[in-house]
């Protein structure tokens, strides 16, 4: 055999060897790994993705939106299959809106298969992205809450979390009305990656929308009134509160200092809080309506009924002073209210009697959940009667030793505009196009105790009340001022540390228009609701009235 034939037939061997094994591994693929190998084919060619459903839009009574759902993307990133990771970076920032250092440390990292580079990207954004075409730069489809009014009732509304929940606010109360349902969507390729189908599995649902009682105006004022308030005396926060009493529709809801719910992060946590319903403070000298309410009910009083009063009032070992020292006065029912006198107060409620008083407090609704919709809602904080001390009727019809939140304040001082009808406070006025259920309101006092008593609360803006410098010219208002020491840490009443407060309405022989004024802590300036919060009240009223076209009185 020649040479040239010995070569032949060995290459012939290694050749025939080759077939052998190639064979040998393919049965082995098709016998022992086929299964798996066409399951991981498949899974590279078919992918299931989730699709977001859009949120369901939050927006005033008059339809303007005050949260929108708009299309956007997750921008993620596989760091080892980004080729050059410098370059990449530097065409990403600015469309990602990061620092380029930022980004490419994300994209340098080997510690995870997996980053996120951004979070509900906007859609146009996402798009120069996605033209871009990186290779290990992944965009998944998902939604972004956006609020067009920014910091108007910001934390009424809340925000949502990144994984579009809600996460504070009605965006979290009402979460499983305007989430909607996801679908899936099935993604075929080919082997260079382009889609060759697409097929929804199961649709998407669009959540559903919610209109609030809210009126976009009439918030805007109401917070433009309070910034002013925030500016002028500094304090540590401050609510106001704007409803129908007819209804108990809220209108405004306001707080400060403001947050933008687009940017909630912003803010410290304490500022994202709706100190409307989650503020819990000795209301002060806005709870003695209710303390003439209950002796009007149960007789023991007429406005008109005469007192002569002494300096000061001691019962047991303690002693009770006015704001002002003043001598013997003679004062009938009205007023005492009017120019808030502690001592007649204290000598009211000591007519009405510790259990009767306890049983006024809670049927006007202190103590108990308004039942708005908000969440956070406090219950407040009402002495249960068997804690009652011998001298607790000298500091509870004042307002002090019991606590409130600015909407349960509302809330009682509904009853009272309304005719006797306490009415719980409503934000949601329809979902969907269909309106919400509106609750019973039930009888708390009698019509004409009510308008006993608002004829009495005109008292408090005449001359010689405690908000006398407050009018809106053609209108009679009615409402009752509050200065109100808060509890220091030793658990005694601080001297330098107050909550300013003004309840009011109008026009007051027939109030359209309920407005509560909450100011925590004023850290300059005066410290007297009659010169903070009433004030407010008053520019807010003014704005309203003639924004709803209500005639004077």
């Amino acid at each position: 055999m020649t040479l040239i034939e010995r070569r032949i037939g060995l290459l012939f061997a290694i050749f025939l060897l080759l077939m052998v094994i190639a064979a040998g591994r393919a049965l082995q693929l098709a016998t022992f790994q086929g299964s798996r190998l066409a399951n991981a084919a498949t899974s590279q060619q078919r992918k299931d993705l989730n699709v977001p459903a859009p949120r369901g839009t939050i927006s005033d009574r008059k339809g303007v939106a005050l949260a929108v759902a708009e299309a956007a993307d997750d921008i993620s990133a596989t760091p080892y299959l980004v080729k050059d990771p410098a370059a990449a970076a530097r065409q990403l920032a600015p469309l990602l809106g990061r620092d380029e250092p930022d980004v490419l440390a994300d994209l340098s990292r080997r510690d995870t298969g997996f980053v996120y580079l951004a979070r509900a990207l906007p859609a146009r954004s996402a798009e120069q992205i996605r033209t871009l075409g990186l290779e290990g730069i992944d965009l998944t489809p998902t939604q972004r809450r956006v609020y067009p009014r920014g910091y108007s009732a910001s934390q009424v509304l809340g925000f949502v979390n990144a994984a579009g929940q809600g996460a504070a606010g009605l965006e979290y109360g009402l979460n499983s009305t305007l989430k909607g349902r996801d679908g899936i969507r099935r993604v075929v390729r080919d082997g260079v990656g382009d889609d060759i189908t697409v097929r929804d599995l199961e649709p998407t649902e669009h959540g559903e929308g919610v209109q609030l009682t809210l009126d976009a105006n009439i918030q805007a004022e109401t917070e433009k009134v309070l910034r002013g308030v925030g500016s002028t005396y500094r304090p540590k926060g401050a609510t106001a509160i704007v409803t129908d009493p007819r209804t108990g529709e809220i209108l405004a809801m306001a707080n400060w200092p403001q947050t933008d719910a687009n940017h909630p992060g912003n803010a410290p946590a304490s500022a994202n809080a709706n100190r409307a319903v989650s503020f819990t403070y000795e209301p002060g000298s806005t709870f003695k309506a209710f303390t003439v309410a209950a002796a009007l009910e149960d007789g023991k009083v007429t406005p008109q009924t005469s007192f002569n009063l002494p300096p000061t009032l001691t019962l047991y070992d303690r002693t009770l002073h006015n704001n002002e020292d003043r001598g013997w006065a003679t004062m009938t029912t009205a007023d005492i209210l009017a120019k808030s006198d502690n001592v007649g107060a204290a000598t009211i409620g000591l007519k009405v009697g510790a259990r009767r008083f306890d049983g006024w407090t809670r049927k006007f609704g202190f103590g108990a959940p308004t039942g708005v919709r908000l969440p956070g809602e406090e219950r407040g904080i009402v002495l249960p009667l068997d804690k009652y001390s011998g001298t607790s009727m000298l500091n509870l019809p004042l307002g002090q030793g019991q606590a409130v939140t600015p909407m349960q304040i509302t809330q009682a001082y509904g009853a009272i505009a309304n005719g006797g009808v306490l009415r719980p406070p409503r934000i949601v006025k329809a979902v969907q196009g269909q309106a919400a259920p509106v609750p019973r309101g039930r009888r708390v006092i009698s019509a004409t105790t009510a308008a006993e008593l608002r004829k009495m609360l005109e008292g408090v803006l005449a001359p010689g009340g405690t908000a006398a410098e407050v009018e809106i010219p053609g209108f009679k208002l009615a409402g009752k001022t509050g200065t109100a020491n808060k509890i220091a840490p030793d658990g005694t009443y601080s001297d330098s540390k107050y909550v300013a407060s003004f309840v009011g309405f109008a026009p007051a022989e027939n109030p359209r228009l309920l407005v509560s004024v909450v100011v925590d802590e004023p850290s300059q300036g005066s410290i007297y609701g009659g010169a903070i919060a009433a004030p407010a009240f008053g520019k807010i009223a003014g704005f309203a009235l003639q924004y709803l076209r209500i005639p004077p009185s």
